[in-house]
């Protein structure tokens, strides 16, 4: 990867980190544009000062506008979107792995356990 891509992903990555920043783009990726009080319903949480400067900036960043029915991604904002589906269904596989995983430590776990010594005393010499 060039130096120019790497800048332009970290660029990418620090904005999308912002607090609420991918919660902005998400509530309106139905394609229906919102109201600043209905995107800020959609969000949750989210103070009328910080949506401000999430929208300054993400407009600033050409992935939402503004029209005369409310604010409504741009086609740019629409295609990272998009590209961001992907990473949906990999985060559906990934915690299921993810639970899996730990249910086969937890059950190895019980099984290296000898019965009726607490799994926290396992391993350790008896009490004299």
């Amino acid at each position: 990867m060039s130096s120019k891509e790497n800048v332009a992903i970290h660029q990418l990555l620090a904005l999308l980190e912002s607090r609420y920043a991918l919660r902005v783009l998400w509530s309106l990726r139905d394609g229906h544009p919102q109201t600043f009080r209905l995107l800020q319903d959609s969000v949750g949480g989210i103070t009328p000062n910080t949506l401000n400067t999430r929208i300054k900036e993400l407009r600033e960043a050409e992935l939402l506008t503004h029209g005369s029915d409310g604010y409504i991604l741009t086609p740019s904002g629409a295609d990272l979107l998009k590209r961001l589906n992907d990473l949906q269904a990999f985060a559906g596989k990934w915690v299921v792995a993810q639970a899996r995983r730990n249910a086969a430590r937890a059950a190895e776990k019980a099984a290296e356990t000898p019965a009726g010594v607490p799994a926290d005393r396992a391993g350790e010499p008896p009490a004299a």
